[in-house]
C-alpha cells in the first residue's frame, strides 16, 4: 500500500468517525427533545392520575436513558463499515440499552407500587384492606426486581459469544439452574419463597400488631428477606421471613384492629359489685378510647381471704386499649380507696395480751404461733 492510499484510507475511516460523532450528538439532542415532549404529553393527558404521574417521575431518568442509547444505537448501525471501533461500540451500545430498559422497568414497578400506596392510604380507622393489598405490593415489588434483573443479566450474557451457553442456560434451563442454586443459596431462596408466601396468603401485613417471642410490636417494613418488627420502647427486631412461615406467632390485628382489654383486682368480699360496674360505665362513657362495644365487670375468681374481680372493656386497637386499661385501673382503685376504704386486702396482725405472771403465756410468749394473723373479709388464720 503506497502512501497516497494509506492517507486516502485514514482521511475516509477519520470523516466516518467524525460523521458518527456528529450523528451520535443530533440523535442525542433528538432524543432528549422527543423525550420532554413525550413525558408533558403524558402528563397532559394523565389528568393527574396516579399511575402516570408517579411513572413520569420516578423513571424519568431512566426513560430519557432508554432513547438516547436507542437513537445512538439507531447511528451506529448505519454507520460506515470503516469506521474505527465500530463493533465495539455497537456492543458497548446494546448493552448499555439492556442495561436501561432494565432499569427502566424496575422504576415502572416503583411507580406501580407507590401508585397503590396512594390509591390506599392506611392513616384511616378502617385500613385492614390498605395494608393487605400495600403489603402484596411492596413484597412482590422486591421479588419482581429480582426477576428483572435476572432477566437483564442474562440478556446480556446472551450478547457475549462467550458467555452466551451462560445466558442460555439462565433462560432455558431454569429447572436445573434454580436447583443448583437451590443448594447452593437455601437460605436466599427459602426467604424469597417465605416473601411470596407472605404476599399472597399473608399472615403479616405491614402495621400488623404482633407478639413475636415475648415482644409486642408492630410490622414497620417487610424487606426481600426480613421483616423490621418496631417494639413498643422504640427498638427494632429483625426477624427473617421464613421464621414467619415456620414458627408460631400473634397477631392481633389479622382479621381486625379491635381488641379486648381486662384489668384484675382483687377486692375485699365487702365490695359490693354493682357500685363499681356503675363507676367503671362512667369511665368508659367518659373516655373516648372507648368503643363503645364491650364494659364490663365479673367476679371471676374467689379465694378464703379475697375475691379477684375482672373489668372488661373494648377499644378499636390494641393502644387504646393499654391506655384505657391504665385509666381504669387508676380510677378504679381511687374509687375503692375513697368510698371503700377496708375493701382492699390487707394482712394485719393481732397480739392477744399476756400475762407474764402466768408459767403457761410465759412458756409459749416467744413461740411464733402465739400470733393471730387477721385478713379482711377472711377468717383469721393462726402462723
Amino acid at each position: 500500500m503506497d502512501l497516497t492510499t494509506y492517507h486516502s484510507l485514514m482521511g475516509g475511516r477519520l470523516a466516518s468517525a467524525v460523521t458518527v460523532l456528529l450523528s451520535a450528538i443530533v440523535a442525542t439532542l433528538i432524543a432528549m427533545a422527543v423525550h420532554r415532549a413525550g413525558v408533558s404529553v403524558l402528563r397532559r393527558l394523565a389528568n393527574g392520575r396516579p399511575f402516570t404521574t408517579h411513572a413520569t417521575r420516578v423513571a424519568f431518568r431512566a426513560s430519557q436513558l432508554c432513547l438516547i442509547l436507542f437513537g445512538l444505537r439507531i447511528v451506529l448501525a448505519g454507520a460506515p463499515a470503516d469506521t474505527p471501533g465500530l463493533v465495539g461500540l455497537s456492543h458497548l451500545a446494546s448493552v448499555l440499552l439492556i442495561v436501561a430498559l432494565t432499569w427502566l422497568a424496575m422504576r415502572c414497578i416503583d411507580a406501580l407500587s407507590l401508585t397503590i400506596a396512594q390509591l390506599n392510604p392506611v392513616d384511616v380507622a378502617d385500613n385492614l384492606r390498605a395494608r393487605r393489598l400495600i403489603t402484596q405490593a411492596r413484597v412482590l415489588t422486591r421479588s419482581a426486581h429480582a426477576i428483572v434483573v435476572i432477566l437483564g443479566l442474562s440478556f446480556i450474557l446472551l450478547t457475549l459469544p462467550g458467555a452466551r451457553q451462560i445466558g442460555a442456560s439462565l433462560l432455558a434451563s431454569a429447572g436445573v439452574a434454580g436447583l443448583v442454586a437451590g443448594i447452593a443459596a437455601r437460605p436466599v431462596l427459602g426467604n424469597f419463597i417465605a416473601g411470596l408466601q407472605i404476599a399472597f396468603s399473608q399472615p403479616i401485613r405491614i402495621d400488623d400488631v404482633l407478639i413475636v417471642n415475648g415482644e409486642w410490636g408492630r410490622v414497620e417494613e417487610i424487606k426481600g428477606t426480613y421483616v423490621v418488627v418496631r417494639i413498643w420502647d422504640e427498638r427494632r427486631m429483625i426477624v427473617p421471613l421464613t421464621w414467619f412461615i415456620e414458627n408460631p406467632f400473634e397477631n392481633w390485628t389479622h382479621t381486625s384492629s379491635t381488641i379486648l382489654g381486662t384489668v384484675f383486682l382483687w377486692l375485699d368480699f365487702s365490695v359490693p359489685v354493682e357500685p363499681l360496674r356503675a363507676e367503671l360505665d362512667r369511665i368508659c362513657q367518659e373516655s373516648p378510647l372507648w368503643d363503645q362495644r364491650v364494659c364490663k365487670v365479673q367476679v371471676t375468681d374467689a379465694t378464703d381471704r379475697a375475691m379477684q374481680l375482672r373489668f372488661l372493656i373494648s377499644a378499636s386497637n390494641s393502644g387504646d386499649a393499654f391506655e384505657l386499661r391504665c385509666v381504669i385501673r387508676e380510677s378504679i382503685l381511687g374509687y375503692v380507696a375513697q368510698h371503700y376504704p377496708h375493701g382492699l386486702p390487707r394482712l394485719r396482725s393481732s397480739i392477744d395480751p399476756i400475762d407474764l405472771n402466768d408459767t403457761t403465756s410465759a412458756k409459749i410468749i416467744n413461740r411464733p404461733d402465739a400470733f393471730d394473723t387477721i385478713i379482711d373479709g377472711a377468717p383469721s388464720a393462726r402462723v
